[in-house]
């Protein structure tokens, strides 16, 4: 199942005091990067967040889930707190690499 558009603009808006949020669409779902930086995955209506070492410990009690079939597991965060969700994304920011320039 696709996610729907009200739900991934619903989540731009909320991470937009972060920096440019952006989308691309890939194969019915999105993936989510932060100034240019690969954060997280929108499948199925649910905001995933990748996986690293400065997320990792305010994270560490947040469920995690594959966000499709053979995907490893991402951290997915309460996105009704405000300030959890903005912090949560905000370290895994600072984890994230620099975008691969083509």
């Amino acid at each position: 199942m696709a996610s729907s558009q009200s739900y991934v603009t619903f989540i731009v808006d909320k991470l937009s005091p972060l920096g440019k949020v952006t989308v691309r669409k890939m194969m019915g779902e999105y993936c989510l990067y932060l100034n240019g930086k690969l954060v997280g995955d929108i499948c199925d209506d649910t905001l995933f967040l990748k996986k690293f070492d400065t997320n990792a410990e305010f994270l560490q009690d947040c469920l995690q889930s594959p966000p499709y079939e053979g995907a490893k597991p991402m951290y997915v965060p309460d996105v009704d707190d405000d300030m959890f969700l903005l912090r949560a994304v905000q370290l895994t920011y600072d984890g994230a690499p620099e975008r691969k320039k083509k």
